[in-house]
């Protein structure tokens, strides 16, 4: 079983991740690790943290001479934050988050958020201050997930699998790049749009959202090609790859929205133009071993490469739509914790969006999900083993007259 937990506070000392489930043998890296955090931190429109932070996960276990023990992978990233520099009431860090009582007030906050989870937060808890709730509802979180993430692509890298992601919407300003998409163009876009015209237009309407002390929100995009044909299951409903997918996916920040392949604009189609037809084993293209490039192909991909709650081969491609952050500059009109009373949301240093960086948490979560589905499938206490397996698995994927015919 592949499962992860985090632990960390956003101005805390640091954020710890908890990998367990990976094989051994898995050449793994503190500098691979590295380049997925710093993808994240990078975006236009980002705030003034990414100044201060230069995310690192140290390997604390799991890992010797550069290759997994199977045994459980743990990360710490160190919060820089929380060393050099001071909260909004002008008191370190290190006293606002103190972790042992301290001597003289911490101020509280009171101006409850809307569109945070400050308020269902200090409901559930019963906390008098929102900080309590704000430090781990976080989007800094998110880097602990992505120190995963870089685990699980690094994985999913030995069977031939790449995940990407790109900015199809910000602001309201669509991209209109055409597939097969550019991804080395994606990554030197400031706003990771594939569109140079769109990014340009995405990059003002940042401008124009900064100007007037508002934020703004987008759709991302990630898709993983290389899958196998059949990862998940379409016996039980929470066991399907979709349903883990779109819970994954669903569990970022501000995430609002989940769709595959068509997503939405299935409904305005007839099923005849909708779904992928299937082709012919005469187009069908051979390895050099004689297995099957990808068997099954499609003409096609509206489904985003599930059908079934399975894989089809085909290119995975799930969209997130990521809203408005909800710290904002100009704060919007809300109550006071303790009175009830009308006042202004409380305001603490801000992105104007991280839309880009949503992209590479949904790589993150993807990835994840994805190489817990490939373990299930093909197992393995080693990945030597589990390359076994999967090959196995797919010398026997075709038509059954074929294999039958191969195997003879």
């Amino acid at each position: 079983m592949l499962r992860f937990i985090t632990a960390g506070e956003s101005h805390g000392p640091g954020l710890v991740a908890m990998l367990e489930g990976i094989p051994a043998g898995l050449p793994i890296s503190e500098a691979q690790i590295r380049q997925d955090l710093a993808r994240r931190q990078m975006g236009y429109g980002r705030g003034g943290r990414m100044k201060i932070e230069t995310d690192y996960a140290v390997l604390q276990s799991g890992v010797r001479h550069g290759l997994t023990m199977g045994s459980p992978i743990a990360m710490l990233i160190e919060n820089r934050d929380h060393t050099t520099g001071k909260g909004p009431d002008g008191k370190p860090w290190t006293h606002t988050m103190s972790k042992n009582p301290v001597e003289g007030e911490v101020t509280p906050i009171h101006r409850l958020r809307p569109g945070h989870a400050d308020t269902p937060g200090i409901s559930k808890y019963l906390q008098d201050d929102a900080r309590n709730i704000l430090e781990r509802s976080s989007a800094r979180e998110s880097a602990a997930r992505v120190a995963v993430g870089a685990v699980c692509r690094r994985f999913l890298a030995e069977f031939g699998i790449e995940i990407h992601s790109h900015v199809v919407n910000l602001g309201g300003v669509r991209s209109h790049a055409k597939q097969p998409i550019d991804w080395a163009a994606v990554e030197e876009s400031p706003v990771r749009c594939a569109d140079p015209v769109a990014g340009d237009a995405m990059m003002k309407a940042i401008d124009a959202a900064r100007e007037a002390g508002d934020s703004l929100g987008g759709t991302v995009e990630i898709v993983a090609t290389g899958l196998p044909i059949g990862l998940g299951t379409h016996i039980q409903w929470d066991r399907k790859l979709s349903t883990r997918l779109a819970a994954a996916v669903a569990s970022m920040n501000a995430v609002k929205g989940v769709e595959f392949g068509a997503g939405f604009d299935s409904s305005e189609v007839r099923g005849s133009q909708l779904h992928d037809v299937i082709k012919p084993i005469g187009e069908w293209e051979q390895n050099p071993d004689g297995t099957w490039r990808q068997p099954w192909p499609r003409c096609g991909n509206n489904s985003g490469g599930l059908e079934g709650g399975m894989t089809t081969g085909e290119p995975l491609i799930v969209r997130a739509v990521v809203k408005p952050i909800a710290t904002i500059i100009n704060p919007l009109p809300t109550v006071d914790l303790t009175t009830g009373e009308p006042d202004k949301a409380h305001y603490e240093r801000s992105d104007i969006t991280f839309v880009p960086s949503c992209g590479v948490i949904g790589e993150a979560m993807v990835a994840f999900t994805l190489a817990e589905a490939f373990l299930e499938k093909f197992g393995g206490d080693h990945v030597e083993e589990t390359r076994r397996n999967w090959k196995g698995y797919m010398a026997s994927v075709g038509p059954r007259a074929h294999a039958a015919k191969a195997k003879a």
